[in-house]
């Protein structure tokens, strides 16, 4: 009897997983195996992205249309490990499209440009707002007129946590 090596019959007989087919081996990043883990598990799959363009009613599965799959993450997300999604209250944003109870996702390493949606801390309070910049005064602006505009000054401790690059809500 030799030892090592591949001997016939031994380990696990091919299909008896979870996965009921043959598996193998894989190397990945210390950092990814807990999201290629989650994503196995959860079965995570791409949805399909139909091209045509849908007035009302589902789309036709006809094969004709399908422009691809979509990956949410992909589309939603541009930096992953800048990015973290934080969760809106109140109707100060309404003109903007974000409604009270939507998922804002936010990346920290976008720059905050003149009229972008961003998040900030003013003195400890979390806000999101319109970063508006005129003749070098920064101000942080709502989209509802039932709200005043936020103005600071030099005792105020103003912090940008991010750019609100997308906004998740159900109808």
């Amino acid at each position: 009897m030799t030892r090592g090596g591949r001997r016939e019959g031994a380990g696990r007989p091919s299909g008896q997983g979870p996965y009921g087919e043959a598996t193998r081996p894989v190397r990945l990043p210390v950092s990814m195996v807990d999201r290629v883990l989650r994503f196995v598990k959860t079965k995570e799959a791409a949805i399909p992205l139909y091209a045509c363009g849908v007035s009302a009613g589902f789309p036709s599965p006809a094969d004709d249309y399908l422009e691809g799959t979509l990956d949410l993450n992909e589309r939603l997300i541009r930096e992953p490990a800048a990015t973290f999604f934080v969760r809106a209250k109140g109707d100060s944003m309404i003109g903007a499209g974000i409604h009270d109870g939507d998922l804002l996702v936010v990346d920290r390493s976008a720059e905050p440009k003149d009229g972008r949606v961003v998040i900030a801390v003013i003195n400890g309070e979390l806000t999101v707002k319109r970063l508006v910049r005129e003749k070098g005064v920064a101000r942080l602006e709502p989209e509802n007129p039932a709200y005043k505009p936020i103005s600071f000054g030099e005792d105020d401790d103003v912090r940008l946590w991010g750019v609100v690059t997308n906004v998740i809500h159900p109808l």
